[in-house]
C-alpha cells in the first residue's frame, strides 16, 4: 500500500484517499477512503477523491503534479454515509501533451455508487 500524502500536496482534512492499494503508474491505479463525517459524503468531494487518485496515477517523473483541469462528466447513483469504505478506480483512457483523460469508478460494498471522466493537467508545480 502507497501513502497518498507521499505523491500529492494535499494534507488532511483535504486529502481524501487514505491508502493506494494498486498503482500502475501512467495506466491505473486502485485506493480506499474511509468516510467519517457528513461533508465528505459531498459529490463535489468524491469526484476530487476520484481526482486526487487520478493525480497519483498520472504522475510518471519525480517532481510532478496533477492538477484537476475539467469534470468532463459526472454521474452518482447512490449516495454513500459515514461508516461506508470507499473503493476507487482510476484508469487514463488517453494523453495529450500535458493533459490526462482519466476514467474513475467509486463502488461501496460492490456497488457503484460514482463514476466520472476527468482531464487532469500534469507537469511541474
Amino acid at each position: 500500500m502507497i501513502d497518498p500524502a507521499t505523491r500529492l500536496p494535499h494534507r488532511n482534512p483535504f486529502l481524501f484517499i487514505d491508502q493506494v492499494t494498486r498503482l500502475e503508474p501512467g495506466t491505473s491505479g486502485e485506493a480506499i477512503a474511509g468516510i467519517t463525517h457528513l461533508p465528505a459524503t459531498s459529490p463535489v468531494l468524491l469526484v476530487e477523491a476520484m481526482a486526487q487518485l487520478a493525480g497519483v496515477v498520472a504522475i510518471e517523473q519525480e517532481g510532478e503534479i496533477g492538477s484537476l483541469a475539467a469534470i468532463d462528466r459526472a454521474e452518482f447513483f447512490e449516495p454513500v454515509a459515514p461508516g461506508d469504505s470507499l473503493h476507487l478506480a482510476v484508469r487514463i483512457v488517453k494523453r495529450f501533451g500535458r493533459l490526462v483523460l482519466c476514467e474513475g469508478e467509486i463502488t461501496v460494498a460492490g456497488r457503484t455508487v460514482a463514476t466520472a471522466t476527468l482531464t487532469l493537467g500534469v507537469g511541474a508545480p
